[in-house]
């Protein structure tokens, strides 16, 4: 289990986790590549808010059915529903204290500019 954090404390999450996380993306799309996450991805149920849901703020743009979550209070990005699958949240692994993004290596970047759901017949 993880513990994920904002930068004021505010907003507390609960994120079940394999002790390896399989999956590390960066994402090139408009609002991802401007916020700068390094973010990974589970199920929908093994991510938990624990406190401060209330002081969630929610951003949706475009097509309107991503959902990216962020403090009302210090602004950090927390986590986001992707449209592609709204069954899963992706998650800034900067607000996890005990990993540090600037070791990780090799990071998958997902073609957010080329979306499959924007590709016309």
């Amino acid at each position: 289990m993880k513990k994920l954090k904002c930068h004021c404390g505010d907003i507390e999450a609960e994120i079940k986790v394999p002790n390896k996380l399989e999956k590390i993306i960066r994402c090139n799309c408009s609002i991802c590549k401007r916020k700068g996450a390094i973010m990974s991805i589970v199920r929908n149920e093994d991510f938990r808010i624990t406190k401060g849901k209330e002081k969630l703020k929610i951003y949706q743009f475009h097509s309107k059915v991503a959902k990216h979550y962020f403090c009302s209070n210090c602004g950090i990005y927390t986590h986001h529903h992707p449209r592609i699958n709204p069954s899963l949240t992706g998650f800034n692994l900067g607000c996890i204290d005990e990993i540090d993004t600037f070791n990780l290596q090799n990071i998958s970047v997902a073609d957010g500019n080329n979306h499959p759901l924007d590709k016309k017949k």
